[in-house]
């Protein structure tokens, strides 16, 4: 049965597109049909194949956006300039579209559901990502745990899931979340733009008593920089979960 699971996983799967959501000027959300999938959990990826006509391809992996829902999946790409595959996903792809992908990927990365523990997230960029798919399973249970969310972004317009968030967070008083700008803020924001900090991450998590479960995705440099606050701050670094990106050529 195991060895079954893990052949599944490995397996390339034909999607449908059939919806897309375009969250800022370069990132969009791709609703996918996956026939076959074997369901994943909340912080995992998928691989994502593209194959030309004279047989090059080229793979990426992408973060799932969504909470698990049969053989319906979401992953949300942002375009990189010089990619290979991203800007086709954000550009060209459209509703109808086959994509080839397999997965789920990743096991240590990811939020378990029955936990009752308070859990905050820290997102830098488009690290929030996964950490939606968190905030969407959490959504769904009867009695979730307390979250919190710390969400850096450069400036307004480059925050994904925009709406979605601070609708979600306002008819939810069991998610709290804090916005830092490192580049510009919205109008009569009330923090100068900067870096991620202490005061911050303290104002939308818990105490290191609480014994808080956290996740740190974005970056390498943004995560290394929250993870040594919170270390700093007397969270216990073995309840502290990071996943970090960099440059891959999308």
């Amino acid at each position: 049965m195991a060895r079954a699971a893990v052949l599944g996983r490995l397996t390339w799967r034909v999607a449908t597109v059939t919806a897309l959501r375009e969250e800022t000027a370069t990132a969009r959300t791709i609703v996918l049909d996956v026939p076959g999938w074997p369901g994943h959990r909340p912080g995992q990826h998928a691989d994502v194949r593209l194959t030309a006509a004279d047989g090059y391809s080229a793979q990426r992996s992408y973060s799932i956006a969504s909470a698990p829902d049969g053989q319906r999946l979401e992953l949300t790409v942002q375009r990189l300039p010089d990619g290979e595959v991203s800007p086709y996903l954000t550009g060209t792809l459209a509703p109808g579209y086959p994509l080839e992908l397999r997965g789920p990927v990743g096991g240590w990365f990811v939020w378990e559901r029955g936990s009752p523990a308070p859990v905050l997230l820290v997102a830098g960029g488009s690290g929030i990502v996964p950490l939606m798919a968190m905030i969407r399973a959490r959504a769904g249970l009867p009695r979730p745990p307390p979250f919190g969310l710390v969400y850096s972004a450069r400036e307004p317009a480059a925050v994904l899931y925009g709406a979605e968030i601070p609708e979600r967070a306002g008819r939810d008083e069991g998610l709290r979340v804090r916005y830092a700008y490192t580049r510009r803020t919205p109008p009569g924001w009330p923090v100068p733009a900067g870096r991620i900090s202490a005061e911050v991450l303290d104002a939308a998590g818990w105490p290191p008593e609480r014994a808080p479960s956290v996740f740190v995705c974005g970056p390498t440099g943004f995560v290394e920089a929250a993870a040594g606050l919170l270390v700093a701050a007397g969270h216990d670094p073995g309840r502290i979960k990071t996943e970090r990106f960099g440059p891959t050529g999308g």
